[in-house]
């Protein structure tokens, strides 16, 4: 197994040993942070393989969240799970659609569990590394949409939107057959996800509002109710 950094930031001092302790054991290198500003310092230096967010952190009701925001304008790839004693709908919502991988609830995630969630992640990571081959760029074009499949990248007239690696794989699945409709299924293979229909909802929202941070007019994805979603086509 790769050695893989892991920074894990959680304020609980008994928590925090507990949980390094349990990834040290499975081998990995384990950067631990008590507070945001702490691990932020820490990120702008250099960033992990994998990150490991609680929501709360001190008097930051909601510091997780905004380090997430930071973590991915450091990097749209990087997996962020967050591991938290908030567990409402609304709180998951709002983790995945800032871009987590995860979002694990400390009343039943055990230590057992959790190196096993964080090697199935890496193996994704590895596995999309090694379907990196040098080959002649694939590009997709529709309408003002434009995908270039090996770098990665998505740009909307003309301009580069910042999308995770998870959001990245829901637009190709989307616009790979513009108006067919992709259910929640096709959508959850297509991003290398095992999540609920509300997840998967709540990076639809994100996408369309990094669209909409482009083009206030944007509407090309099209909820169909009951089945997916839709790229629409004029």
């Amino acid at each position: 197994m790769a050695c893989y950094i892991i920074a894990l930031v959680e304020d609980d001092d008994l928590l925090r040993d507990n949980y390094t302790h349990a990834l040290q054991r499975e081998g990995y290198e384990v950067h631990s942070y008590a507070t945001r500003p702490e691990a932020t310092a820490a990120f702008q230096k250099n960033l992990p393989d994998l990150a490991i967010l609680d929501v709360m952190l001190e008097d930051e009701m909601e510091g997780g969240f905004t380090l997430c925001s930071q973590l991915r304008q450091l990097s749209p790839t990087i997996p962020i799970i967050f591991l938290t004693a908030r567990d409402s709908d609304l709180d998951r919502v709002s983790g995945l659609r800032l871009g987590a991988w995860d979002y694990l609830s400390k009343n039943t995630t055990t230590l057992d569990f959790l190196p096993v969630r964080i090697s199935a992640l890496f193996k994704i990571v590895e596995s999309l590394a090694a379907n990196v081959q040098p080959a002649e760029e694939e590009v997709f074009t529709v309408e003002e949409l434009t995908l270039y499949h090996e770098q990665k990248r998505v740009f909307w007239k003309e301009i580069q939107i910042d999308f995770t690696l998870t959001e990245f794989w829901l637009v190709h699945a989307l616009i790979e057959h513009p108006g067919h409709v992709k259910s929640h299924a096709q959508l959850m293979a297509a991003a290398r996800l095992v999540v609920s229909s509300n997840a998967i909802t709540a990076h639809i929202r994100r996408i369309r509002d990094k669209f909409r941070e482009i083009d206030p007019d944007f509407n090309s994805i099209r909820t169909e109710y009951g089945l997916g979603y839709r790229w629409r086509t004029n």
